[in-house]
């Protein structure tokens, strides 16, 4: 499309200097056939003269456009490679920040309640009197590493908030309950193992709990991105010169 728009404009004005130079030619033509020789000769250089410095003039305008033509593909050259940059960094921050669909290797944990008791039937679940455990698993995955994690599909950003209302845990405000299936990317084995080191947070969990826990490495592990909108009403940036 630039090579184009470079064509077109030096086309314009390769006609306009062709055309001045039939006209030019026609005048001396006319001027010649009615003139006497000496007088003919002598216009003739003039006309000459002329018409160089005409096309001379034409060829200056010629460069010109070339040199703008030039300048503005190089402008919308630098103007793509910057946008190009914004998007990626916005892309890279948008991951960075959870709002990004991710994917990598990892760990997937289920964890839920003991298997009922015939004795002693109940409707009341361990892991909602315990679910200040999802917060601990959560905590330790970070400290492996993990580079994302979500909890039942609900990505944890810094402004997760996992709560207990009622009959469910509420994570980002949306009512969960068990089976509690929580997704880590990261090093498979670091995460592993930070979960299962000694009396750690998943010996804690069974041991103590009496909850089912599992914990399998996949070599893919698919975690959508935070679909909630975020608001600053206190926050405000900092510009680079106040600090």
């Amino acid at each position: 499309m630039k090579g184009i728009r470079a064509q077109v404009a030096v086309g314009i004005v390769c006609v306009v200097l062709g055309l001045s130079l039939t006209l030019q030619f026609r005048s001396v033509q006319a001027n010649y056939n009615g003139a006497a020789p000496t007088q003919t000769a002598k216009e003739l250089a003039e006309e000459l003269k002329r018409v160089r410095e005409e096309k001379q003039k034409l060829q200056g305008e010629i460069n010109d456009i070339e040199d703008q033509i030039k300048e503005i593909e190089e402008a919308e050259s630098t103007q793509e490679a910057l946008a190009k940059q914004i998007r990626s960094e916005i892309e890279k921050y948008k991951v960075i920040s959870g709002f990004k669909t991710v994917k990598g290797t990892g760990v997937v944990i289920v964890i839920d309640d003991p298997p009922p008791d015939p004795e002693f039937p109940t409707d009341r679940s361990v892991i909602m009197d315990r679910y200040e455990r999802l917060l601990e698993v959560v905590n330790r995955l970070n400290d492996a590493g993990a580079e994302a994690i979500s909890i039942n599909e609900q990505r944890i950003i810094s402004r997760t908030e996992i709560s207990l209302a009622g009959n469910n845990i509420n994570i980002n405000a949306i009512p969960t309950a068990p089976p509690f299936i929580i997704k880590a990317i990261g090093n498979p084995e670091d995460l592993e193992a930070a979960l299962n080191i000694r009396y750690g947070i998943v010996w804690q969990m069974k041991e103590k709990d009496g909850l089912q826990v599992a914990v399998k490495k996949q070599d893919e592990v698919i975690i959508s991105g935070y679909n909630g909108t975020i608001k600053y009403r206190f926050a405000k940036p900092i510009e680079d010169n106040q600090q």
